[in-house]
Order: structure tokens, then C-alpha cells, then sequence
């Protein structure tokens, strides 16, 4: 029988089984497209040879370490997006475009030469071939008591699979819609896995090549927004490599779904036309390449069609329980505790599901180490702390970093609260990844009641640290001129702190138990476990 059945083969899931594999645990993953990456998609140009990217584009190093430092790990170059030069604004389809010097619009985003697939690919290439199912669609699971079945369509056949738990590494409404569950959920999870978007499942994104970077010779960035009644594209950006030589310019439709779907044969001309508006007629006439998730089943929900009002909110707790005696796990993105939706947020849900499954998946045999110096648990856990206290210095420029992107994006409601969550889910998302770089000598660590001793010690170097937060924000927040045009932000009421608390103290317990279960799946289990 299957340990470990992983269902779903974007980053999340290849991160998860790339975590399983490290740590010796068997596993099989199973993908219900033709093609490892799910919402990862980079499509090479005929013209050029560049990859272009059709998904996600772009990573923030400042505020997203999981994928920073796994593109280091995997030994792949990135590069800054391109962001000097003139923004236009197109507010008329009669007029020119507004012309905006010296704006700076993606906040220090960078890419990954190749595109963004060369990271499903080095993930993919550390894996076994076989443990890999392509064209696996899931259909059904069902509670056998001792293990769970899972029913996928393969083509025109029915395929059962047996394990003795499954990882649903799977946009939660995709889920809802497409899997049926014997016993049903929890009304509670359905709920939950309704209200949480899919991340840009409704959107569609296209990407024009050209001879030439004409925009950037004439003193222009790239980066465009156009918000007349007949926009085609909403935001525009540039996509050349990272020499600039191979020139392109991608872009989010501001169409939605029904009218692309209705437009679809005239969306080419439509597109280019919009080029040329904006950056004049040599740019009309391009390679183009075009992907709508609307219409990608595996990606967009019913429910996804219809945009949210506001930027969605994600970490939903009920979304990252363990259900049916730890038989039952959910991921993806949308389930993060920190960057929902964005690539770092896949890696935060894998790094908690690899810490999950450890604790439940049969203890792997560890040998002590026979050359090399002695591991002392005391200097590595005085190494941590020594990196928390580097956090804590950085910890108000991490709070202005998120206060500055909430206040200049669309939803401005309480800035503070999300702020501050997001910078202590931030401070919590490094510090599990910089325990995993420290060594430590697990035999002989006590477990008492599922808790390991390693575990208090580690927890000891972040004391004061929440409350140097509080102190930082007040002060900050109470002098800053941006946000007394935000009633309630600038002083926050005691009912406004005490609901920031909650949130925080809501973060620290996950961040304890993530702790605790790294601690954990890393302890050799005793000889005489398996007696």
C-alpha cells in the first residue's frame, strides 16, 4: 500500500514531495494535467527562443524568503524586473496616454531567467520518475478506516489508488467542485474551502514579443495601466529577458471572463491594438501568447468566475487541520498561514505539510554520525537566537514595507492590524526556515507528551519580540503623517489592539506547533519502537 499519496503537482505539492524525499518517507504524487506546475506555466517563444511567463512572474525577496532562498538552493539566476522609465496611464481611448516619470511600480520584484517553470523543473529533475502520475484527475476519496482509496480518471479509465494518507495539494474550491468525499466534510470546512478564492483563477494574462524594446529606447519602463470602459488590458508590464535583447511586453486583461470568452476570436487584434495605443504603432503586430485560467477546470472554480471586491484574505485555520486521523491533508497556496496565493505562500503550506505528515508517517530510521564534530545543542540554539535578534532590529522597516503596500493597494481597511499580522507571520516563515539550516543532535532529545525539549529553548528567543512589535507601531504610527488620513490607524483604540493581538496569538500558536513538529519528525524514533 501507498504511504503518502500527494494529489496535485504545482509548487506545492513538488515542494511537499521534495521535503518527503529528503527526509526518506515513500510518496507518489499524482497530477491531473499532462504537465508538472499547475498555475506555473512558461511557454518558449518562437522568435526568440525566451521563455515567457503565462502565470506567476515575479518574486519579493524582501518579503518572501521560502522562494528567495530555494531559487538560490536550486542553483537558479534571477533578475531585477525592469522598472526605470516613464509609467503611462491611459484613461481615454480618444487621448494619449498621461505620461509619469521615475515611478517605480513592482517594489523590487525580481524573476527567474528561464521563467518561472525552471523551478518546477529542478524540483521535478530531484525526483523520481516513477513516483510521478501525470493525467491523474481526482474524483473521489473515501475513509477505509486504516487507510483512505482515492479514485482518479485517467483518460477513459478509472484508476483506485490505496494510502495510508493523502495530501490534497489542490486549490480548495477546485476541491469542493470536483471531489467527492465518503464521509462528507464538516459543513464548517466546506464553508471555508467556498470563501476562499482561488488565486487569479479568474484572470487571464497575455505576453506580446517583438523585434525591438521600442518603449525602452524611447525612455519608457514598460509598465502601463489603462482604466477606460474599453480597456483590453488592465495593467501592462515589461516581459524582456534579462538582457533586454529579447523583447516582450506582457500584460493582465481587464476583460472579464464571459466577454474574453465572447471576444475570443478578436482578442488577438484587440490586444495588439491596446499595444499600440499605448506605445504607439510599431507595437502593434507581435508574437502573442495567451492563457485564460478561467477556462482551465484544474485552476478556476465556479465560484472563482465571479471576482472578490477586495484583495482575499487567506489563512483560513480550518483549512490547515488534519482531518479523518491524520489520514486527510489539505494544502495549496490559498492555505498559507503567510503569502496566500503567492509562490511563497505554496512553499509556506508544503514546509507545514512536510512538519504534519512527519509527525503521523512512519519514524525514519536515523544513524548517528560516525566523523565530524560533535553537534552542540546549546550553540545552535544561541545561533538562533542570535538570528532572532537580527530580526527584531529589521522588524519596523518589515511593518512600514507591508503598511505601505496595504495603503497603496485598493482595500485600505484596518492597514494596522494586517500590517503587523503580516510582519509576524513574516518574522515566523524565516525563522522556520532558518531552523531548518542549523544542525542539531537529536539523540538522545527527550519527547514528553508530544513535546520536544529542543522546543521551549528555541520558543525563549523570541520573548519580547511581539511586544517590541507593539511598541515600534504605536510609536511609528502615532507620528506618521500617511496615516492620519486613516481614522482609527493612527492612535488604535484598546478593542482595535486587542483584535490585532488575537490575530498575532493566533500566529505563534501555529508557529509553536510548527516548532514542536519539526523537533519532532527530526527525532530518531527508539530501537525498540517497532516491537
Amino acid at each position: 500500500m501507498l504511504e503518502t499519496a500527494i494529489v496535485g503537482g504545482g509548487l506545492c505539492g513538488l515542494a511537499l514531495a521534495s521535503g518527503l524525499r529528503a527526509q526518506g518517507r515513500p510518496f507518489a504524487l499524482f497530477e491531473a494535467r499532462g504537465r508538472l506546475g499547475g498555475r506555473v506555466l512558461s511557454v518558449a517563444s518562437e522568435k526568440t527562443g525566451m521563455r515567457v511567463d503565462l502565470g506567476p512572474t515575479w518574486f519579493w525577496p524582501d518579503t518572501q524568503p521560502g522562494i528567495t532562498r530555494l531559487i538560490a538552493d536550486l542553483g537558479l539566476v534571477s533578475f531585477p524586473q525592469n522598472d526605470g522609465g516613464t509609467v503611462l496611464r491611459l484613461h481615454d481611448h480618444d487621448k494619449k496616454p498621461v505620461p509619469t516619470p521615475g515611478e517605480s511600480v513592482h517594489g523590487g520584484a525580481r524573476r527567474v531567467e528561464g521563467g518561472m517553470a525552471t523551478i518546477i523543473e529542478a524540483l521535478a529533475e530531484r525526483l523520481p520518475a516513477d513516483v510521478l502520475h501525470l493525467g491523474h484527475a481526482l474524483q473521489v476519496v473515501i475513509d477505509r478506516g486504516d487507510h483512505v482509496e482515492l479514485q482518479f480518471r485517467c483518460g477513459d479509465a478509472l484508476v483506485t489508488v490505496a494510502a495510508r494518507r493523502v495530501v490534497l495539494a489542490m486549490p480548495p474550491r477546485v476541491v469542493d467542485e470536483q471531489v467527492r468525499f465518503e464521509p462528507s466534510l464538516d459543513d464548517t470546512i466546506v464553508e471555508a474551502m467556498r470563501e476562499t478564492y482561488t488565486w487569479m483563477a479568474g484572470e487571464a494574462k497575455g505576453v506580446i514579443v517583438y523585434d525591438r524594446p521600442l518603449w525602452r529606447e524611447a525612455g519608457y519602463s514598460g509598465n502601463a495601466y489603462v482604466t477606460h470602459e474599453q480597456a483590453v488590458f488592465g495593467e501592462v508590464f515589461d516581459a524582456c529577458d534579462a538582457t533586454g535583447t529579447r523583447a516582450a511586453l506582457g500584460g493582465f486583461l481587464a476583460l472579464p471572463s464571459s466577454l474574453r470568452e465572447s471576444f475570443k476570436a478578436g482578442l488577438p487584434m484587440l490586444m495588439g491594438n491596446q499595444m499600440a495605443q499605448i506605445f504607439g504603432p510599431e507595437l502593434e503586430f507581435g508574437e502573442q501568447y495567451y492563457q485564460d485560467w478561467a477556462a482551465e477546470d484544474f485552476t478556476c472554480s465556479r465560484r472563482d468566475l465571479i471576482p472578490p471586491d477586495d484583495h482575499p484574505h487567506y489563512g483560513n485555520p480550518y483549512l490547515r487541520q488534519i482531518f479523518w486521523d491524520a489520514k486527510l491533508f489539505l494544502g495549496a497556496s490559498e492555505t498559507a498561514s503567510y503569502a496566500g496565493g503567492y509562490m511563497e505562500g505554496a512553499l509556506d503550506s508544503a514546509r507545514r505539510l512536510v512538519r504534519d505528515v512527519g509527525r503521523v508517517a512512519p519514524a525514519v530510521a536515523v544513524e548517528p554520525p560516525t566523523t565530524g564534530p560533535r553537534i552542540d545543542n546549546a550553540a545552535s540554539i544561541a545561533e538562533f537566537g542570535r538570528f532572532v535578534a537580527g530580526q527584531q532590529a529589521q522588524l519596523l522597516e518589515a511593518y512600514r514595507k507591508h503598511l505601505n503596500k496595504l495603503m497603496a493597494s485598493p482595500d485600505k481597511e484596518i492597514v494596522t492590524q494586517r500590517a503587523m499580522v503580516a510582519t509576524m507571520e513574516q518574522v515566523f516563515s524565516e525563522a522556520l526556515l532558518q531552523l531548518e539550516q542549523i544542525s542539531f543532535d537529536m539523540g538522545g532529545v527527550p519527547i514528553e507528551k508530544g513535546r520536544s525539549a529542543l522546543t521551549p529553548d528555541i520558543l525563549k528567543s523570541f520573548d519580547g519580540l511581539i511586544q517590541f512589535l507593539i511598541d515600534s507601531v504605536i510609536e511609528y504610527n502615532r507620528t506618521s503623517c500617511a496615516l492620519s488620513n486613516f481614522p482609527g490607524e493612527d492612535k488604535p483604540s484598546k478593542d482595535y489592539m486587542q483584535a490585532i493581538l488575537r490575530d498575532i496569538a493566533a500566529a505563534w500558536k501555529e508557529f509553536c506547533l510548527s516548532v514542536n513538529a519539526y523537533f519532532v519528525a527530526k527525532t530518531p524514533a527508539p530501537a525498540d519502537a517497532g516491537a
